[in-house]
């Protein structure tokens, strides 16, 4: 190999490299702006659940008799 093609090789390599970087930079930015943005979308069934409001909870995971809840496996809604 001549020296022309050596150069040319580093040179396309640096370019490759450069546009890398520049292409993780711009996913990496455009990531963290959708994971900071507020998430606006709520399930259709679950619209006119307000904060505070107890749900009914089906677990199939076996309780203990022992145990003495005032909640009665109910879950509060908690909306931010």
């Amino acid at each position: 190999m001549n020296d022309l093609t050596v150069l040319l090789y580093f040179i396309m390599f640096a370019v490759v490299v450069g546009m890398t970087f520049a292409f993780m930079y711009s996913m990496m930015k455009s990531t963290l702006r959708e994971v900071n943005s507020p998430r606006t979308k709520v399930h259709p069934e679950m619209e006119e659940v307000k904060t505070g409001d107890e749900l009914l909870v089906f677990n199939l995971e076996k309780q203990d008799d022992d145990e003495d809840d005032d909640d009665g496996g109910n879950v509060l809604i908690v909306r931010r």
